[in-house]
């Protein structure tokens, strides 16, 4: 995309994106202008039709991933292009209700018992106890950990900082790596260049390796963890609004699905049928 790319990536930062957004957004940019081997510049709606038809039919791209491309698209064509005439009939893909896949704490303790690499355990172990998302837990720097009040600032989706949950477990591991591994680059995990984190891709593929190694069959992710992290608090009996700071959810219904994913939770609600031949069951009328 040549120099059309250096003005995509000025006006995302001016937009304040975060650097991974701005990341994706410019890499859906490319793959756009290499389908057409063609400058978005000189390219238009039916062009834009065309390729949103090849991620979901020929791609088959995750409906996820068809969202992520046609924000992308609607910044290059309505910021950067100022085009918004070619953009502005693209509809907004119906986002499919799903449950999230969540994993039992058995699961969740089988998983981290099967990675022995030291900072791919605390990682995957920070984002479960934490509740973090994978990028936020990469990027994490040791002055985000403080022992003092037991918490960590995270900085999530948008550099929007939250708070979040300090293990005491967590901060006796991670208290361990540090002594080990003194890492020195600003990040709490360095990745293999000087200066960066460890990335996304690197601890996606040690998940992958421990979900085959415990034979665990669910379609878990990594993000699986934040999920069982949420679902897990709400069967405690913490209250959805905690788990919804904690997560750094903008609205309560969001969080509201980890009331739908507690077996737990449903487990020990009794069925109205049960009710009819007991004291209680005069409720009923």
């Amino acid at each position: 995309m040549g120099q059309l790319r250096d003005k995509m990536q000025a006006d995302l930062k001016i937009a304040g994106y975060s650097q991974n957004t701005r990341r994706r957004y410019i890499n859906w940019g490319r793959r756009f202008a290499a389908h057409f081997m063609r400058s978005p510049a000189e390219m238009g709606s039916d062009e834009i039709r065309e390729f949103m038809l090849h991620l979901i039919d020929e791609v088959a791209l995750s409906p996820e991933s068809i969202r992520a491309a046609r924000s992308s698209l609607r910044f290059l064509y309505m910021v950067t292009l100022n085009k918004p005439v070619e953009i502005e009939w693209l509809p907004v893909p119906r986002k499919p209700k799903r449950l999230p896949v969540v994993l039992s704490g058995t699961e969740v303790t089988a998983l981290l018992d099967t990675v022995r690499g030291p900072k791919y355990h605390v990682i995957l172990m920070a984002m479960y106890a934490g509740g973090l998302r994978i990028s936020e837990a990469c990027t994490l720097e040791p002055e985000h950990i403080d022992s003092k009040r037991m918490v960590i600032r995270v900085c999530g989706k948008g550099d929007k900082e939250r708070y979040t949950l300090l293990s005491e477990r967590l901060l006796a591991h991670l208290r361990d790596y540090w002594r080990h591994s003194r890492p020195n680059n600003g990040y709490l995990f360095p990745g293999g260049n000087a200066g960066a984190h460890i990335t996304d891709g690197a601890v996606r593929a040690v998940f992958r390796k421990a979900l085959l190694a415990t034979g665990i069959t669910k379609k878990a992710t990594p993000h699986s963890l934040r999920h069982a992290f949420a679902t897990h608090l709400i069967e405690t009996g913490v209250d959805v609004t905690v788990v919804q700071a904690l997560l750094g959810h903008h609205s309560v219904r969001t969080t509201q699905v980890y009331t739908h994913t507690s077996v737990e939770l449903i487990a020990r609600t009794k069925s109205p049928l049960d009710l009819l031949s007991t004291p209680e069951g005069r409720i009923l009328g």
